[in-house]
């Protein structure tokens, strides 16, 4: 009885010690919040207005592509069908029309692509900056002592996306 008597205030003597010690880890662990990027861009008003001006400004483009694809679809089509009756010439010179075609139908394409790119890095990295104003704001008013975009797991308790995307609606 004694032995485990003596244990017991061995374990009291070390939890009283130890306790001062996880106060300071809490102390120096601080505030920590977490803001998910891609959320800002699927929810936040700003990022759906860049989002759809895109999308107007290319929207002719996209169709003129559209238009042209379906242009050489058809003609492949009718190669297909009257080849049989076609003389060697023709034949020839058709297809090597839609090739000329579909050579430049993948150059715009292409264009297309890296011009819609480009305006959606400049559109959503202004976004960003925004974003990071207001996140800037939020820690500094609510005194976070840091704030991740980007993390492997992320307790909701931390996540402080909701008051950024609130923040940039405004």
């Amino acid at each position: 009885m004694k032995s485990s008597t003596s244990l017991l205030k061995l374990f009291a003597i070390c939890a009283a010690l130890a306790l001062p010690l996880a106060e300071a880890a809490a102390q120096e662990t601080g505030k920590i919040g977490f803001v998910s990027t891609e959320r800002i861009f699927r929810d936040a008003a700003p990022a759906k207005a860049a989002t759809a001006k895109i999308e107007q400004e290319f929207a002719k483009r996209d169709k003129e592509l559209q238009d042209l694809a379906s242009r050489i679809k058809n003609l492949s089509d009718k190669l297909e069908k009257d080849g049989p009756v076609l003389s060697e010439t023709d034949r020839g010179r058709r297809q090597r029309e839609l090739t000329e075609m579909d050579k430049d139908f993948q150059r715009k394409q292409r264009e297309f692509r890296e011009d819609l790119n480009q305006r959606r890095n400049e559109e959503l990295s202004a976004v960003l900056e925004r974003a990071n104003r207001v996140i800037k704001q939020i820690a500094e008013s609510e005194k976070y002592d840091i704030v991740f975009q980007e993390a492997v797991y992320v307790s909701p308790r931390i996540d402080i996306t909701e008051k950024v995307i609130r923040a940039l609606n405004k």
